[in-house]
């Protein structure tokens, strides 16, 4: 007898009801690195370093500093209007009114 596929029930699994991977699981496994493998000890280092704190290479050489400033609504209009960055788009309209005056 021929029977469809179709007509066998799946069982749906939860992603995350999937078992945790054990200690011994990860020893098995092949640790990579951008394709290149590794052992556990490097791969486990690179893992936690990936974890936290901003992405590599994305902390400025001048870092901006966090501050309350008040602006009329028009001016806050006009640079959201502008898009995405609006904040940055005022960081350098003040930096460019800083070139021609003095505060």
């Amino acid at each position: 007898m021929n029977v469809k596929i179709k007509n066998i029930p799946s069982e749906w699994v939860d992603p995350d009801d999937a078992p945790e991977l054990s200690d011994e699981d990860l020893a098995r496994a092949v640790w990579r690195v951008g394709g290149v493998a590794v052992s556990e000890k490097e791969g486990r280092e690179v893992f936690a370093k990936r974890l936290r704190g901003r992405p590599v290479g994305s902390v400025s050489k001048s870092p901006k500093k966090l501050t309350t400033i008040r602006l009329s609504a028009e001016v806050i209009e006009q640079f959201k209007a502008a898009g995405a960055g609006w904040q940055t788009k005022i960081d350098l309209a003040l930096k460019d009114w800083l070139l021609t005056h003095r505060p």
